[in-house]
């Protein structure tokens, strides 16, 4: 058995249109007015150290979780020239 990380991007933030860089975060009414208050308004929120994503072209901006996964490998499968699977 293998194990394997898994990134899940779960939206955090988003861009509030027609306001240049004032973010939101999600579930929440208060403006952000840049990006880096947005970051650290979210840290000072959940205390979490990860990583993040940016998508500028659809204003939204996710946080990166990541988890182990067990990835079970499958036996090859063989067959016999009449293409019969053994």
């Amino acid at each position: 058995m293998e194990i394997q990380t898994v990134e899940h991007n779960i939206l955090i933030a988003e861009r509030v249109k027609g306001k240049g860089d004032t973010w939101i975060l999600v579930g929440e009414d208060i403006e952000h007015p840049s990006l880096t208050e947005t970051l650290e308004a979210y840290f000072q929120k959940t205390g979490e150290n990860i990583h993040f994503r940016l998508e500028p072209l659809n204003s939204k901006l996710f946080a990166i979780k990541e988890h182990e996964e067990k990835v079970v490998i499958e036996p090859p499968k063989h067959f016999n020239i009449y293409g019969d699977f053994d």
